[in-house]
């Protein structure tokens, strides 16, 4: 039976990982958290620290900034939900690492949309909607953005529920299974 999955998006600070998190405390058995963030300086050691505090013991918490089908194989078939945030640090990880090599970055989203196929239970991704701005005035955020834009596209097909964040408020966009 394939499982429920749901992918949130919305733009920065609209609420998307507190929604997440309410839906999955919605679900029983075992929750984890599968987190993508790097802390690459204080303020995201800080956000890192405040949101593993907001989760509390509720959940299991993996980091992983890379190799997210690997992680999202090796959580157990019993689990309960999984939260992934989220998608946009995920991406942006893998364009600094494969910089020089799109293949494998794509390699690499294409093994986790494959991965979450597969999976027996529901996931929850969260991503930023980056497509309601200004065209970006560089090279490399115009590349970030057609990756994550692609990458948010791919996912989105493969999610029964896409929900839209707008100031804390979730808009349906796709309820039941994509067309």
């Amino acid at each position: 039976m394939k499982s429920s999955h749901i992918l949130i998006t919305g733009g920065v600070r609209s609420g998307k990982s507190r929604h997440a998190l309410d839906l999955a405390l919605q679900r029983s058995g075992p929750r984890y958290f599968l987190a993508t963030a790097q802390p690459f300086d204080t303020e995201m050691r800080e956000r890192i620290a405040a949101h593993r505090a907001e989760r509390e013991d509720r959940f299991f918490t993996v980091e992983e900034p890379l190799f997210l089908a690997l992680a999202l194989g090796a959580i157990p078939p019993e689990a309960g939900v999984v939260v992934i945030d989220c998608v946009t640090l995920w991406v942006n990880n893998l364009l600094y690492r494969f910089a020089e090599n799109l293949p494998a970055m794509r390699r690499e989203i294409d093994a986790f949309a494959d991965q979450l196929q597969r999976v027996p239970f529901p996931v929850i991704l969260v991503t930023n909607e980056t497509g309601l701005g200004i065209m970006p005035d560089n090279a490399l955020v115009r590349r970030f953005a057609d990756e994550l834009g692609g990458a948010n596209q791919r996912l989105a097909r493969l999610c029964d529920e896409v929900l839209l964040m707008v100031c804390g408020i979730p808009q349906v966009l796709q309820k039941g299974l994509p067309v």
